[in-house]
């Protein structure tokens, strides 16, 4: 390839340019919910319409993208081994920030992540203490009982938060839980002012979390520390959000990793 064709096919920032519309392409599939037309991504990505039919005929046919019945387009089958692969490799990546937030909160410490409508953990370091909270990674929780919830949802606007409400309900996990959507938003207010979460024996009595967002994650992530009501108190919460800021500082750092010049 010529030289000037090869600047013509790259990007600003010595990338492959095709390759960067791809992969923005699937993202945009994600965003929308996994499946979408070709009219809705040319809208949505900016780029004309034959460029987008070429890059996705192409993830077609390496697997990444099925093409419906109806002509949609759906995220593919091959995205699924990738993704479990790099859910494995967040948790190993997670683990050290939180076995140092739980050494120091003395609390069990835990990530989670925004999937579709749910909360979802996908890592855990446990408390020192022999009474301490467990939650199985991998579980999944409504967003508006918990206080990862509420750190995820903290960066939607109010419409985009009444209609995830509105597709999952607001069921009471306990007599403390937040039923309402305005006065869940309200609660989300706070965390955006405070910059962070708590869940107040909301998902069950007696326990108590307090949550922060991951700066700059590549999706919705929350890092948190829970435990006995009688430990996590307002003076213990004044202590811990500091060191959650610090650790969703590092974790972001982590997530981010070196740059492709070894920066």
């Amino acid at each position: 390839m010529p030289p000037s064709a090869e600047r013509k096919h790259s990007s600003a920032n010595g990338g492959v340019q095709s390759l960067e519309r791809a992969l923005g392409l699937l993202e945009r599939m994600a965003d929308a919910g996994g499946e979408v037309g070709l009219s809705e991504l040319a809208a949505g990505s900016g780029l004309p319409l034959p460029t987008i039919h070429r890059l996705m005929r192409t993830l077609v046919t390496c697997g990444y993208v099925r093409q419906q019945p109806s002509r949609r387009y759906a995220l593919g089958p091959r995205l699924i081994r990738l993704g479990e692969s790099a859910s494995r490799l967040l948790g190993a990546w997670a683990r050290p920030h939180l076995a140092r937030l739980a050494e120091e909160t003395g609390e069990t410490a835990n990530m989670a992540l925004l999937d579709g409508d749910e909360a979802v953990y996908v890592a855990q370091a446990p408390s020192r203490h022999s009474v301490r909270m467990f939650t199985e990674v991998g579980r999944r929780v409504l967003p508006h009982s918990t206080g990862v919830g509420k750190a995820l949802l903290a960066h939607l606007s109010d419409e985009e938060v009444r209609s995830l409400l509105a597709r999952t309900g607001m069921p009471a996990a306990t007599e403390r839980t937040i039923t309402s959507p305005d006065a869940f938003l309200a609660a989300l207010e706070r965390v955006r002012e405070d910059g962070y979460a708590v869940d107040d024996n909301e998902q069950e009595i007696g326990v108590r979390c307090i949550a922060v967002p991951v700066p700059g994650a590549p999706v919705p992530t929350a890092v948190s520390v829970s435990g006995p009501a009688g430990r996590v108190t307002d003076a213990a919460r004044d202590a811990f959000v500091p060191l959650l800021q610090e650790a969703a500082r590092d974790l972001s750092a982590t997530l981010a990793g070196p740059r492709p010049d070894g920066g």
